[in-house]
C-alpha cells in the first residue's frame, strides 16, 4: 500500500488535489458535490479523482451512486501513518 500511496499522490498529475480530497474526507465524510463546494474545484474534476482514488482502494464510496459518500478504506486506516507522510510532502511541496 505504500508505494501505492506514493505513486497516487506524489508521482502522479493531480496529486495535491487527491491529497485534498483525502484531506476533506478525513475530516468529514462527504459526497462528490460537496468535496467539489468545499475545496473550490470542478465536479468533474472531483468525479475523476475520486474514481482513481477509489480504483487503488484509497477511499471507498457508501450509498447509492449519484449521493454516495466517500471515506477512507480500512487498508487506507491501517496505512494512516504513511498517508500523513505523503500528504504532508505533497501539500508542502506546492504551498
Amino acid at each position: 500500500m505504500e508505494g501505492v500511496l506514493w505513486y497516487v499522490f506524489a508521482s502522479t498529475r493531480g496529486g495535491e488535489n487527491r491529497a485534498r480530497i483525502l484531506r476533506a474526507i478525513d475530516e468529514r465524510p462527504r459526497n462528490a458535490n460537496q468535496l467539489a463546494e468545499d475545496l473550490d474545484l470542478d465536479y468533474t474534476t472531483v468525479r475523476h479523482h475520486l474514481d482513481v482514488l477509489e480504483d487503488n482502494n484509497v477511499v471507498e464510496a457508501s450509498g447509492d451512486e449519484y449521493g454516495a459518500v466517500y471515506l477512507p478504506t480500512d487498508q487506507c486506516r491501517a496505512n494512516w501513518d504513511t498517508v500523513e507522510e505523503v500528504l504532508a510532502t505533497v501539500l508542502e511541496d506546492d504551498s
